[in-house]
């Protein structure tokens, strides 16, 4: 597998399905990723871009402190497949010498990498998804102008959810 670089370009509503989307942008091309996440996901994902502490550690802190009490590191996160419409990823953690892979959802990743000061990656495939209405693949805009367009549909007043 080839991966890109990738840094979070965004976070919306997609009113379609009332779910929130994280776009990825491939720092070496135009194309970018937007993977549907859950609500609790996407607000933790929201707080760290905001630079807000919570003032209780919040399950993405506690991961850190966890990965930090084992003296390991978050090397980086890579976003590595979809299948069946859901997208996988891994964490890639090395502690005392050993290094460790661990599966792992995109959001709670990304979420990981922030807190972490990881790099995230995506698989090259990942930006380049071809939809179509014949397939198992959900409708996925792979360019900036098509997702733009997709989300220009999302109502402002939607983003008060995530508000901080």
């Amino acid at each position: 597998m080839n991966f890109l670089e990738a840094r979070i370009d965004g976070l919306a509503l997609d009113m379609t399905t009332n779910s929130p989307v994280v776009v990825l942008a491939a720092l070496e091309t135009d194309r970018v990723l937007p993977i549907w996440i859950g609500h609790a996901e996407a607000w933790g994902i929201a707080m760290q871009l905001s630079g807000v502490e919570a003032q209780r550690p919040m399950t993405y802190d506690l991961i850190k402190s966890v990965i930090h009490s084992l003296e390991a590191v978050v090397n980086r996160v890579e976003i590595t497949e979809l299948r069946e419409q859901t997208f996988y990823a891994q964490l890639h953690l090395e502690a005392n010498g050993r290094k460790y892979q661990v599966d792992s959802r995109p959001s709670d990743s990304i979420a990981i990498a922030l807190k972490t000061g990881a790099k995230i990656f995506v698989n090259e495939v990942l930006f380049n998804l071809q939809t179509s209405s014949s397939d198992a693949t959900p409708d996925i805009p792979n360019d900036p102008e098509s997702l733009r367009e997709r989300l220009k549909k999302i109502n402002p007043e939607d983003f008060g959810k995530y508000s901080l």
